[in-house]
């Protein structure tokens, strides 16, 4: 492999918000969704020529920025995408506020699919809107979707959008295409637009495929929003840039007004050079990553059936956020996370903050190099042996 993932790049001391959230250097952050590799270097030495030129000012997207964008969703995910669907701002967050505001009114429902990415739940409470979910099912290891439910939950006429996480946090699923177009039907039928959160979408393990859920259809293209950035794949999620893609010219219009009243309009010229850099030097880069981090699932697979069998984890189909089943504990995920940040020196993100279901599951982040990850498991396993005792 031409990249070392093993290697440990110490994150203490530089104003990280995963690193140095806590005073207790003794921690092992396993939480906040980013990770602990270094970048690609075409994308490092992009920077690094920008900061030379020593001029920070406001910055003119150029024509590269859409060139390249358009072009890796082409060749890599077979999904064509016109320059003029794109519209850019700081981060897939924002955006599906901003895309809320434009397709929203107060007191709209919002449909969401829990466990579920616990931002989405405030960019709807921010923008007035009311909370509808529909549960996952969990079982044998890996969750799917209630159909049944989702028809009735969109057939209510106040149902306005529904926010799809697509790959899925923290279920760890990779929607089938099958399964997408079920979603869509259901969602065209009650006239209910999809926003769908792309993010994870480059992080999809063997016997799976990432499918655009704009590229579907044309009908569904043009009744969604798809929320995209190179921030989760090429670990840039401090230089905070994405794109939102709406096909349907009314819609995009109220998404670029909503954009700018929201003030996520600005972009910082580093983001931009990131993000051409990544797009056009950095698939080999990222191709490896891919084969790391299933690596380090499977590692996780094995000590957990060995050392943890009491403790199960979901089936990673894509992302690399794992999802640990803790009922054994028979506490909830609150007490959890308080437990193994006194106990273990282990951070993890409780389950709770997902939403419906999760009050005994805990969700780590195993985007790190496997000396890394392998420390955790071991604070893991004797946490829990002692508390067994």
């Amino acid at each position: 492999m031409k990249y070392n993932f093993d290697e440990i790049t110490p994150r203490r001391n530089t104003n990280s918000y995963k690193w140095d959230s806590t005073a207790d250097a003794d921690v092992l952050p396993m939480w906040v969704a980013d990770m602990d590799f270094r970048t690609a270097p075409p994308i490092i030495e992009a920077l690094k020529q920008r900061v030379e030129h020593g001029i920070f000012g406001y910055v003119k997207v150029p024509d590269a920025y859409y060139e390249k964008t358009i072009d890796w969703f082409s060749r890599r995910h077979n999904w064509q995408i016109s320059k003029e669907w794109i519209i850019y701002t700081t981060g897939v967050v924002p955006a599906i506020s901003a895309i809320i505001k434009a397709v929203t009114s107060p007191g709209d429902k919002v449909l969401v699919q829990t466990p579920v990415y616990n931002c989405f739940f405030s960019s709807i409470r921010n923008n007035g809107c009311e909370l509808v979910t529909n549960d996952l099912v969990y079982a044998n290891r890996t969750y799917t979707i209630d159909f049944d439910d989702l028809e009735r939950k969109a057939s209510d006429t106040a149902v306005k959008v529904m926010l799809l996480c697509n790959p899925h946090n923290p279920a760890g699923r990779v929607w089938t295409r099958e399964e997408l177009m079920r979603i869509g039907e259901i969602c065209l039928r009650h006239n209910v637009f999809v926003i769908a959160d792309e993010i994870h979408c480059e992080f999809v393990y063997p016997g799976h495929t990432y499918t655009p859920f704009a590229s579907l259809s044309e009908e569904l293209l043009q009744h969604s929003a798809t929320c995209i950035s190179p921030s989760k794949a090429f670990n840039l999620a401090g230089l905070q840039i994405a794109n939102i893609i709406i096909a349907d010219e009314e819609i995009r219009s109220k998404v670029d007004k909503a954009i700018n009243i929201n003030e996520v309009c600005d972009v910082n010229p580093f983001g931009v050079e990131a993000l051409i850099a990544a797009y056009s030097k950095g698939e080999e880069w990222l191709n490896q990553l891919n084969v790391y981090l299933y690596e380090n699932y499977l590692c996780m697979k094995e000590f957990c059936e060995s050392y943890l069998p009491q403790f199960p984890i979901t089936i990673l189909e894509g992302t690399y956020l794992v999802w640990m089943d803790c009922s054994a504990l028979q506490k909830n995920s609150e007490e959890i996370e308080q437990l193994l940040l006194e106990k273990a020196k282990l951070w993890l993100n409780e389950g709770t903050m997902y939403g419906a279901n999760s009050e005994t599951f805990m969700r780590w982040n195993i985007a790190c190099p496997r000396s890394v990850l392998l420390e955790g498991l071991n604070r893991f396993r004797k946490f829990a042996e002692d508390f067994s005792e």
